[in-house]
């Protein structure tokens, strides 16, 4: 991003996990990086990456007492890009079953997250993933490895979408059985690994994300 001014990103604190090596990452990829739980602070930035580290129930029940589900929401109605991680792809779908229990999660894409039907779990490790040609996320990345820590995942795709509305980009992996690795989809971005856990390859997806955001 040499000559052009840098994406101001929010990393939004919301109380999951260990968030600063999000905030590393970015700002090798090329961001300016603010950790912050703040509605205007969030809502004014140019990305807002959500993590999600734990169980999905956990993370809604942060994520609504934080105002992030309203932020969120907000966000990807008014076309301002939102990347999810991890958990933080999770709870884009309608349900998280977790244990016998079924928890209502942000409903930006139908479906449910539901166990990973894989003889050792949690899946934890590098994996490949299988992204489509055109995919930005992946731009110079379709032979590389990125690091995954999940026992839970969406397993199927089922949003209809109409023109002139562009086919959202899946990029698929498996443990166990196929399950989605990322989804491209207008301004919400999602990943079910860790692109601040995965090396160069991670840095690179970040900043191929960078790059998709207005900064006007």
């Amino acid at each position: 991003m040499t000559g052009e001014r840098r994406p101001n990103v929010v990393v939004f604190d919301y109380g999951s996990g260990n968030v600063h090596s999000a905030v590393k990452a970015l700002e090798a990829a090329g961001a300016n990086v603010t950790l912050s739980g703040d509605f205007a602070t969030a809502m004014a930035a140019d990305g807002l990456f959500v993590p999600g580290v734990g169980a999905f129930s956990a993370v809604m029940e942060a994520l609504e007492a934080s105002g992030g589900a309203r932020i969120i929401d907000k966000r990807i109605a008014g076309a301002k890009p939102v990347l999810g991680v991890c958990v933080g792809l999770q709870v884009m779908f309608e349900n998280g079953t977790e244990r016998g229990e079924t928890t209502e999660g942000l409903g930006q894409w139908p479906g449910d997250i539901t166990a990973l039907p894989a003889a050792v779990v949690p899946h934890m490790g590098w994996n490949t993933v299988s992204a489509p040609e055109d995919s930005v996320l992946f731009r110079g990345l379709h032979y590389e490895r990125f690091y995954f820590v999940h026992s839970y995942a969406a397993q199927q795709w089922s949003l209809d979408v109409m023109p002139p509305f562009p086919e959202p980009a899946l990029t698929w992996a498996e443990h166990g059985a196929p399950f989605l690795a990322a989804i491209e989809n207008g301004p919400l971005t999602a990943t079910q690994f860790h692109p601040e856990k995965s090396g160069e390859a991670g840095i690179q997806l970040l900043r191929n994300w960078l790059g998709t955001l207005p900064t006007d």
